[in-house]
């Protein structure tokens, strides 16, 4: 992955289908700068000045489709999520976090430097612009139990399930 800056450029977006919901793919030639699932639980739309462009995300939407089918473990995309510098460390982390595993929120704050921010490491996934590919479904709580994630807790649970086989519910 790599991380551009803020631009002025035009926002483009395009729907993908995929097994937990509809997926909204938004960006500009910088990268990807929102992956977002659209569900009963959380209905997502793109900025009000976007242009539908299915063909420049052909690249993401490939690779994603290939995470569904089972056929991909990393994504190689270009993306540029806006938020803080820490939101930055806090998503950048959450890449390290290999397929098919899941950390804590506590052992991501520790992997950030301070144990102790656990709540702002929760607050910075929940803010995360571009799940899925940048992982934060990977992230459990301290008795591992789902919490937490923008998609819905189903959603979470379909994913880590795809990845590992290890969670069918979150009850």
């Amino acid at each position: 992955m790599t991380t551009a800056t803020t631009s002025a450029l035009p926002q483009q977006y395009a729907w993908l289908p995929s097994p937990i919901g509809r997926v909204l793919l938004s960006g500009d030639l910088l990268g990807l700068s929102r992956v977002q699932v659209d569900t009963a639980c959380r209905s997502v739309d793109p900025e009000e000045d976007a242009i539908e462009d299915a063909a420049m995300f052909h690249d993401a939407a490939e690779q994603l489709q290939a995470y569904f089918a089972g056929n991909l473990k990393q994504f190689n995309l270009k993306l540029n999520p806006q938020g803080t510098p820490f939101q930055q460390r806090a998503w950048a982390e959450l890449q390290r976090i290999p397929f098919g595993e899941t950390i804590t929120y506590g052992e991501q704050a520790r992997r950030l430097g301070d144990p102790n921010a656990c709540r702002a490491v929760g607050a910075a996934n929940g803010q995360n612009p571009i799940g899925i590919i940048v992982p934060c479904h990977r992230v459990i709580g301290s008795t591992g139990k789902l919490t937490g994630f923008a998609g819905g807790l189903d959603a979470k649970a379909w994913l880590l399930n795809h990845e590992s086989g290890l969670f069918v519910s979150h009850g």
